[in-house]
C-alpha cells in the first residue's frame, strides 16, 4: 500500500507515529510537508520568544523517518488531487501516486475582512515562520495589539509581553475566552491579566486600520474610538483547510471542513481526513487532543486493511469532549464540558474570592446528581476530578457547591474517589491512556510516576493528568498489596524529605542523634550516605570530620573516585573551565611525576587516573600550591560549569559567559545535594556550551540570561526546560539558589533533577510558581540556606592534607606510610612509561622498608 500524508503538523505526525508503533507490513508513506521544518509542538509556541528554539519545540525524535521507513519532502505543498487515478500533484510539480490518502492540513489563521489588514506590520500567529517574521517586526516595534482574545489571542499576547512590547488585546465579544468562560469568569481573567502589564479592550469592532500619527498604524473602532500601534497580529480564530477536498469534491461542510465518517474517511473511500480540516457530525475539533484520536483511529484502520483483519471492534472517532485546561500567561484557566448551562433543567454553583482571583463554577444536572460542566480561572488544581466526575456520570456529593470550596481547618473537602472510576475511563486524553492500562503498568512494575510515564506515555504531553494518574497510581499498587510507603530505608520510617525536614527543624548535626530520636537500629549503606548528605547540604561541615567519615561512601570516604582497577582519580577544580598556562605546567609535572593518565573531559577539566590511595595526599599537596583546589568529582554535588568562550573572544557572543561560570561555579561549589549537578552556560543561542542538556543552564541573550533546568546527558538523555527568561545576574542568582535548594529539600535519594521533575506533581508550572512566584512563602528561607552554604566553605583536599587524623586514613598500611610496590601499571595508550627507580621512592612516600601486617 502506498500511503501519501498531506500534512505534518501535530495531528499527521501523530499518525505516522502511531503507524510506526503498529508496523504494518507492506506499507509505503510518503509526507508532504509545506514548511521548512517538520513537525512541531504549536501549542507552545509562545515559549519561542521566552527563550525555545525551534528544536526544542520539535515532536520529531531524531531519526524517526530513517528508521520507520517514511519519506518526508519539506517544502512540498500539495495542489491538486486526481481521484480518478490517485495521484497527488505538488507545488513543485511532481506527480506522486497513492492508494490510500489522508489530510491533515490543519487550520489557517482568520483574518477578518478589515480595510488595511494587509499593510506591512499586520501579521498572523501560526507558524514558526510566522514567529520569525513576528521577531523581526517585534525588534522595531515599541507597542503591540492583538486581534482576539480567546485562546491563540490571549498566547500571542503573551509573546509580545515576553518581547518586551505594551501589549494590547482587542476583543469583539464582551468578555475574554467568550466559548470557554463565562461572564464572571471573564471579569475575573481579565483582572488578572491587566495585572500582568496587559491593556484589555472588549466590545471593540475594528471598522479599519490606516497610518497613525504616533506610530506606524491606527486602528478605527465603531465606537468611534482608536488606537495607535506598531504591531498588529491577528488572532481572532481559524478555518479548516479544506482548498484540496473541495478543489476535488471530496464534500466539505456548510461552515468549511472535509466531511468524514467514523473512520475519518471523506465521501471517497481511499482518503481520509483528520484533525482541524476535517468535520465530522457537523463540528470543526480545535483541539490537538480530538485530532489525536482521529490519528489512531486512522492508523488502526489502515493496519487492519493491510493484514486484512476483519475484527468488528475496530475504534471509531465518535466526537470528543471539548473540555480544557490550560495556563495563560501563568494564570490557570479551565473549562469543562457545559460550561455555560445550556442544558435544560442544569442548575449553577458559583465561588468568587476577588482577593486571590480565583473563580469557580459548577453545573449540575437538575437532581444535582451529575456534574454536567464547569469553569475554573485563577485555580485550576481540581479540573482533573471534575471531569472525570463529568465523563464517567459518578455521583456528587449531597452539597455540589462544597467541591468548590477552600478547605477549612479540620475538614476534608470530597473529591474524586478513584476506586469508582471504571477501567475505560481515559485518564490522559493526549495519549488515550485509560485506567486500566495505568492498572497494568502499575502491575508490571511502573510504582514511580516517571516510571508510569515512561510505561504508558501518560502526562508527556500537557501534564495535566499527572496529579490523577498519581492516585491511580498508589491505589492500584495498595489494591494489589504493594507496600505504598515511601520509607528510606528499615531503620527509618519516613522518605529522604521528610528526614531532610527532621535535621532542619530538628537542628540534628550527627547520625547518632537521628538515628536515636527518629529511627533505630545501627542504620545501613542506604541511611547513612543519604544522612551524610543531609548533613552536608544544611551544615555544610566537613565531610570527614570524625563523627561523619564513617557514614561516607567509598568516593567520600577518600575524597576521590575510585577505578574499575581500584586506584583513584584526582580531578582539580578549574572554573568554567578556565586554567592558566601555569596551572597546566603544574598539572602535567604532576601527571608525569606520579605516572597518572591524564584526559580532557566533558566538563572542561583535566582528570588524572591511576593514583593509589596513599599518593592522594602527596598529589594534592602539590595541586593545593600550585593554586587549585578539590573539583568535587567523587561527590554528589556541583560537578563542573561547562562553558563557551561568550563575548570575551566569541563574534557572535552576547555575554560573559566565562565570567558568569566562574561565578557561578566558585559559588556552589562544595554543595551537596540527593544527585551529581552538572551546570553550563553558553554566551548566545549557538548554544556551544550545550547548556539544555544540564541540571541547569543558562543561555545568555540581548537582555540578560535564559534559566533552563532538570535537563541531564544520562543514560535517559532529556533536554532542560525553560524556567524563566531575560533575568538579570542578581535575579539568575536568587533563582538558581532557590531551585537547588527546594531540589535539595525535596528529592529522593540517588534521584537526578530531570526525574525528580517528572515526580512533581504539576511539573515545570508548579515548579516556576515555587521558584518565581514564590508560591509556597519560601523564597527567602531557600536563599538563606544557600547563603549558609556558601558562606562556610571550604576546600576539603586542603582540610584533609592538613589534619593528621584525616589524614591517616589514606594509608595503604595500617602501620606504615608506604605503598605495595608489587603492583605493576600497564600503560594506557603509551602515556605512562614504566616508573623510575625514583619515582617508585616516591610512590612509597620515600620509605625504603615495607612492613606488610594482616
Amino acid at each position: 500500500m502506498k500511503l501519501v500524508v498531506v500534512g505534518n503538523g501535530m495531528v499527521g505526525h501523530k499518525l505516522l507515529e502511531e503507524l510506526a508503533s503498529l508496523q504494518p507490513p507492506g506499507l509505503e508513506v510518503t509526507v508532504l510537508c509545506e514548511e521548512s521544518r517538520p513537525a512541531y509542538d504549536r501549542v507552545h509556541l509562545s515559549e519561542f520568544f521566552a527563550g525555545k528554539s525551534a528544536d526544542d519545540l520539535s515532536l520529531v525524535t531524531p531519526g524517526f523517518f530513517e528508521q520507520a521507513g517514511m519519506s518526508l519532502r519539506l517544502g512540498t505543498r500539495a495542489v491538486g488531487i486526481d481521484r480518478a487515478i490517485k495521484r497527488v500533484t505538488t507545488s513543485d510539480g511532481d506527480v506522486i501516486a497513492y492508494d490510500k490518502l489522508v489530510i491533515a492540513t490543519g487550520s489557517t489563521p482568520f483574518v477578518p475582512p478589515i480595510p488595511g489588514n494587509d499593510r506591512p506590520g499586520c501579521l498572523v500567529y501560526r507558524t514558526l515562520d510566522d514567529l520569525d517574521e513576528l521577531a523581526h517586526w517585534g525588534t522595531r516595534s515599541t507597542h503591540g495589539v492583538v486581534i482576539g482574545g480567546g485562546l491563540l489571542g490571549l498566547e500571542c499576547a503573551k509573546a509580545l509581553r515576553d518581547m518586551g512590547l505594551e501589549t494590547h488585546v482587542v476583543e469583539f465579544a464582551t468578555r475574554l475566552m467568550a466559548v470557554q468562560v463565562d461572564d464572571a469568569g471573564g471579569q475575573v481573567l481579565r483582572r488578572t491579566i491587566e495585572d500582568l502589564g496587559l491593556v484589555v479592550h472588549t466590545g471593540k469592532n475594528t471598522l479599519g486600520i490606516s497610518d497613525g500619527e504616533a506610530m506606524r498604524h491606527r486602528m478605527t473602532f465603531a465606537d468611534g474610538s482608536h488606537l495607535e500601534t506598531d504591531l498588529i497580529v491577528f488572532s481572532a480564530g481559524i478555518r479548516p483547510r479544506d482548498e484540496l477536498a473541495r478543489s476535488s469534491e471530496l464534500g466539505v461542510g456548510q461552515r468549511g471542513g472535509i466531511m468524514v465518517d467514523n473512520f475519518c474517511r471523506t465521501r471517497d473511500r481511499d482518503v481520509y481526513a483528520i484533525g482541524e480540516c476535517a468535520q465530522w457530525g457537523g463540528k470543526v475539533f480545535g483541539l490537538v487532543a480530538p485530532g489525536y484520536d482521529m490519528a489512531r483511529v486512522v492508523a488502526n484502520h489502515l493496519h487492519a486493511l493491510l493484514v486484512r483483519s476483519q475484527a468488528p471492534s475496530l475504534p471509531e472517532f465518535a466526537g470528543a469532549d471539548m473540555s480544557t485546561k490550560l495556563k495563560l500567561m501563568g494564570v490557570d484557566v479551565a473549562s469543562i464540558g457545559d460550561a455555560h448551562g445550556a442544558t435544560p433543567g442544569s442548575r449553577s454553583y458559583q465561588y468568587s474570592d476577588e482577593h486571590r482571583q480565583i473563580y469557580k463554577k459548577l453545573v449540575v444536572s437538575g437532581d444535582g446528581k451529575r456534574l454536567l460542566g464547569g469553569v475554573l480561572v485563577g485555580d485550576a488544581t481540581d479540573y482533573g476530578a471534575w471531569l472525570q466526575m463529568m465523563l464517567n456520570g459518578l455521583d456528587l456529593p449531597d452539597s455540589p457547591g462544597s467541591l468548590m470550596l477552600p478547605l477549612v481547618e479540620g475538614t476534608t473537602k470530597p473529591g474524586l474517589a478513584v476506586d469508582a472510576l471504571p477501567a475505560t475511563a481515559q485518564i490522559c486524553s493526549c495519549n488515550n491512556v485509560s485506567k486500566a492500562q495505568l492498572c497494568e503498568a502499575v502491575a508490571a512494575g511502573a510504582t514511580t510516576i516517571g516510571a508510569l510515564k515512561q510505561a504508558t506515555r501518560a502526562g508527556t504531553t500537557c501534564g495535566g493528568c499527572v496529579p490523577l494518574a498519581t492516585q491511580i497510581m498508589k491505589a492500584e499498587m495498595k489494591r494489589q498489596g504493594m507496600a505504598v510507603n515511601n520509607h528510606l530505608c528499615e531503620h527509618f520510617p519516613y522518605s529522604r524529605q521528610e528526614l531532610y525536614h527532621l535535621v532542619r527543624v530538628g537542628q540534628i548535626h550527627r547520625f547518632d542523634e537521628l538515628l536515636a530520636r527518629h529511627g533505630h537500629g545501627l542504620g545501613c549503606d542506604i541511611c547513612k550516605p543519604v544522612a551524610a548528605s543531609i548533613l552536608a547540604s544544611c551544615w555544610n561541615e566537613f565531610v570527614l570530620q570524625r563523627e561523619h567519615a564513617s557514614l561516607q561512601d567509598s568516593n567520600d570516604y577518600f575524597l576521590a573516585n575510585i577505578q574499575k582497577d581500584g586506584t583513584y582519580s584526582v580531578v582539580p577544580r578549574m572554573a568554567g573551565g578556565e586554567v592558566t598556562p601555569d596551572g597546566l605546567i603544574a598539572i602535567g609535572q604532576i601527571a608525569r611525576k606520579y605516572g597518572l593518565y591524564t584526559k580532557l573531559t566533558g566538563g572542561q577539566r583535566v582528570d588524572m587516573f591511576g593514583a593509589r590511595v596513599e599518593q592522594l595526599p602527596l598529589i594534592w599537596e602539590e595541586l593545593i600550591a600550585a593554586g587549585f583546589e578539590s573539583g568535587h568529582a567523587y561527590g554528589k554535588s556541583l560537578r563542573t560549569v561547562k562553558s563557551c568562550v561568550g563575548s570575551t573572544w566569541c563574534r557572535y557572543g552576547v555575554q560573559d559567559s566565562v565570567g558568569k561560570a566562574i561565578d557561578l561555579e566558585n559559588r556552589y561549589k562544595g554543595l551537596r545535594s540527593p544527585h551529581k549537578l552538572k551546570f553550563a552556560v553558553s554566551g548566545c543561542t549557538r548554544e556551544c556550551a550545550e547548556a539544555q542538556s544540564k541540571d541547569v543552564g543558562i543561555i545568555a541573550t540581548e537582555k540578560g540570561w535564559n534559566l533552563y533546568v532538570c535537563g541531564n546527558g544520562g543514560m535517559k538523555p532529556r533536554h532542560a526546560e525553560l524556567l524563566a527568561g531575560d533575568l538579570d545576574g542578581d535575579t539568575l542568582v536568587r533563582y538558581i539558589d532557590r531551585f537547588l535548594m527546594f531540589y535539595i529539600r525535596t528529592a529522593d535519594r540517588l534521584q537526578r533533577t530531570s526525574v525528580w521533575r517528572d515526580n512533581l506533581d504539576g511539573g515545570m508550572d508548579y515548579l516556576r510558581d515555587v521558584i518565581i512566584h514564590d508560591s509556597l512563602g519560601i523564597g527567602e528561607e531557600l536563599e538563606a540556606e544557600m547563603k549558609q552554604v556558601v558562606d562556610t566553605y571550604e576546600c576539603e583536599w586542603k582540610r584533609a592534607v592538613t589534619d593528621p587524623l584525616v589524614r591517616r586514613r589514606f594509608k595503604h598500611f595500617v602501620n606504615s606510610d608506604a605503598g605495595d610496590d608489587r603492583v605493576d601499571f600497564v600503560p594506557e595508550r603509551g602515556q605512562i612509561r614504566p616508573a623510575t627507580a625514583a619515582e617508585k621512592q616516591a610512590r612509597r612516600g620515600r620509605i625504603p622498608a615495607v612492613v606488610e601486617t594482616e
